[in-house]
């Protein structure tokens, strides 16, 4: 199975990674400025599991493909890219709805918990940053000599999904603080709902625009 000396290395430079702000944390950010803290947090779980899914599809062989095909690539980026646009639209949309911590209609949140990390799933799985680190980078950290490829894969994925989950749920309460002490009245509260669902727009559009290019 995957040594000490893989996985160290492998949390080290799944760090280096992470730590630069790339879709996953823009779109927590927006969230969090666009909806408050719960629907943030849960966006974070849907937006990991949604990671660890790229994983799995390395881990059982398709992660090359999809890394090597630029057809394929691009059709994941738009799709991500279109989505993360028409999560930018609803927030603008109901910007004036959104109260922080407040219940909607029968004591449940204005947005559903399922729903809400369901989103974060969609987003995670069609982030292009995380399937070309994952496809490039996790094979380099197996050893063939010790079989269960896949296996090996899986564990090693948990490293960056671990350290991903931490960090985003950091980015996700500094975000919330700031939308708290922004929102102390509707206007603002409305106004920074507008911002994060603004926010989540221009990350569409950039997730759209860059990237691989032969």
């Amino acid at each position: 199975m995957v040594s000490t000396d893989g996985l160290l290395a492998f949390g080290v430079m799944s760090l280096l990674v992470i730590v630069i702000p790339g879709p996953s944390v823009l779109f927590v950010i927006g969230r969090a400025l666009a909806h408050g803290r719960r629907t943030a947090l849960a966006t974070v779980l849907g937006n990991m599991l949604g990671s660890y899914l790229l994983v799995a599809v390395v881990a059982f062989g398709l992660g090359s493909l999809l890394e090597r095909s630029l057809a394929l690539l691009l059709v994941v980026k738009l799709a991500g890219a279109a989505y993360l646009v028409y999560l930018g639209v609803q927030a603008i949309r109901h910007r004036k709805d959104l109260a922080a911590g407040e219940p909607g209609p029968g004591g449940r949140p204005a947005r559903g918990d399922l729903r809400t990390v369901a989103d974060g799933i969609a987003v995670g799985v069609t982030n292009p940053k995380g399937l070309i680190f994952f496809a490039a980078v996790l094979p380099q950290f197996v050893h063939p000599a010790a079989g269960a490829l896949p296996a090996q894969m899986l564990l090693l994925g948990l490293v960056p999904i671990g350290i991903g989950l931490v960090t985003d749920t950091l980015w996700a309460l500094t975000a919330t603080a700031a939308r708290t002490w922004l929102g102390r009245s509707d206007r603002r509260l409305s106004l920074v709902g507008g911002a994060g669902g603004l926010a989540m727009i221009g990350l569409g559009v950039t997730v759209a625009a860059t990237g691989r290019a032969d």
